[in-house]
């Protein structure tokens, strides 16, 4: 069974991830931040696109995903990050690019407080497990 034939079967479902996911406009603001982490995101960007007021926006994010919008945007682009760092030989202020930053040092800081470790550090890591 897909997700989308569980998620129909499911309509019960109305908090956490399901439910975003089930949301028009939750929904939608997550498939557009996964797209493109490194967009300039908003919260007041998110909720034109949503048709939604930046209130209510932050209100029902917050219900079903259970972090603000900008809290969440910056935790995926840290796991984009991750990834690229795991995955590939891109530079860390390529990669810091690609999710959003304007300067490594900014992306390092961010990258350091969710992970522990600076960029470079974490990607020695991973090579050495």
């Amino acid at each position: 069974m897909d997700v989308r034939s569980s998620l129909a079967e499911q309509e019960s479902c109305s908090a956490g991830w399901l439910g975003a996911l089930r949301d028009p406009q939750i929904g939608a603001s997550l498939s557009r931040i996964h797209a493109d982490p490194g967009r300039p995101w908003t919260v007041a960007m998110m909720a034109r696109e949503a048709g939604m007021s930046r209130a209510a926006l932050a209100r029902r994010f917050s219900e079903y995903v259970g972090e603000t919008p900008l809290a969440y945007v910056t935790r995926w682009r840290m796991e984009v990050a991750a990834r690229l760092l795991r995955e590939s030989d891109q530079r860390v202020y390529t990669i810091a690019e690609k999710v959003g930053y304007e300067s490594d040092t900014a992306f390092s800081k961010a990258f350091r407080r969710i992970y522990g470790l600076a960029p470079g550090g974490y990607r020695s890591q991973q090579a050495r497990n």
